[in-house]
């Protein structure tokens, strides 16, 4: 005879739904490494451009129309503007770095000062690798409302609002539904 869930558990010390949790974690890690390696084979323009999709389907700005990739050559520090009303009246500039080495203070120093020549209260800098300590220290100690998001949350945030991904399975756990049998039982 087949052994019972609970004998199996026992035996392997994990209910089955820690086994695919654990699971589900491998396959989300080994996706954002490859999502960030995606990232990191295209152009600058792309990340810049991938970078205005994701935070419009995170709810900055209205619809697309309100945001705009504007990086270039000599851009000032701004890859990116979002109107975050609908009227334009709270603007968010966005840095986008596509780069294997940390962003140091330097880079942070000239999007805050980009911010600051365009009389901007908010940015968001975002980076494929990560933020040095004198970076982050530079952006809480500014005047500005500067949010950081590294390599890490970036493909996170990717696979969480379905940007750059596709769903290939879904499973769903079920259990007994034990209000269902109680009132059954009831009448019985």
């Amino acid at each position: 005879p087949a052994a019972s869930l609970d004998e199996r558990v026992e035996k392997n010390n994990k209910h089955p739904e820690e086994s695919i949790e654990e699971n589900y974690k491998k396959i989300t890690k080994e996706l954002a490494t490859e999502l960030l390696q995606q990232i990191k084979n295209n152009t600058p323009a792309f990340f810049e451009e991938l970078v205005i999709d994701l935070l419009v389907v995170m709810g900055y700005g209205g619809s697309r129309e309100d945001a705009q990739a504007v990086g270039r050559s000599g851009d000032g520090g701004i890859d990116g503007i979002i109107k975050a009303d609908p009227l334009g009246l709270n603007v968010v500039y966005i840095q986008a770095k596509r780069w294997e080495g940390n962003v140091g203070a330097p880079p942070m120093r000239d999007f805050v000062g980009a911010l600051d020549g365009e009389g901007v209260q908010d940015g968001i800098f975002i980076t494929t690798s990560d933020f040095n300590p004198a970076a982050k220290e530079f952006a809480e100690r500014s005047s500005k409302r500067v949010i950081l998001i590294n390599g890490d949350q970036l493909a996170e945030y990717m696979i969480k609002h379905n940007v750059g991904v596709s769903t290939t399975k879904t499973y769903e756990i079920k259990r007994v539904d034990s209000d269902y049998f109680a009132e059954n039982t009831e009448n019985a």
